[in-house]
């Protein structure tokens, strides 16, 4: 009997520690960014945007490297730069957007935005479109953003990012 609480003991006492070693407190960068205020463009078909604000609640940087939509065929993160002869264009991001810890990452008509090309339908005023972020840890982050009426942010194309071109390779 004594044997048999021995290793009732031992075995109880192998449970606690493997428990006690789970790191139980992981976070991955999604579980630190809240989206809010998020809406996209409306638009027929072609190519539209979307925005929001994102605000890292923890202590790391985290940078997102790509986005999808079903709402189009291809998402592409996209920024603002200054073209040939100064003009502000947009093209996509190669580096993705880095949101810096406890900051706040605007996506704005005439900033960084998430661009919707070759749209699998129209998307139309006070719709939703959802939205899945994908961080450099490979973790995701899903929203869904509600279609506005938009008439400005009407921005250039730098060389090679027109509508038309194939943006996927």
């Amino acid at each position: 009997m004594k044997i048999f609480r021995t290793s009732l003991l031992l075995t109880a006492a192998g449970v606690l520690v493997a428990g006690c070693g789970a790191d139980s407190n992981h976070t991955t960068a999604a579980d630190s960014l809240v989206v809010s205020s998020s809406w996209a463009k409306a638009a027929d078909s072609g190519m539209t945007a979307a925005f929001a604000e994102l605000e890292n609640t923890g202590d790391e940087d985290l940078t997102i490297v790509s986005a999808a939509s079903p709402g189009a065929g291809s998402t592409e993160l996209h920024e603002m730069v200054a073209g040939d002869g100064g003009a502000m264009v947009m093209r996509e991001s190669e580096s993705g957007f880095v949101v810096e810890a406890g900051s706040v990452h605007s996506l704005e008509p005439g900033g960084d935005h998430l661009m919707l090309m070759d749209l699998t339908g129209p998307i139309v005023p006070g719709a939703d479109v959802s939205f899945t972020l994908t961080f450099d840890d490979g973790s995701t982050k899903d929203f869904t953003a509600q279609v506005r009426d938009f008439a400005g942010a009407q921005e250039d194309y730098a060389p090679g990012h027109a509508e038309g071109v194939d943006h996927s390779g």
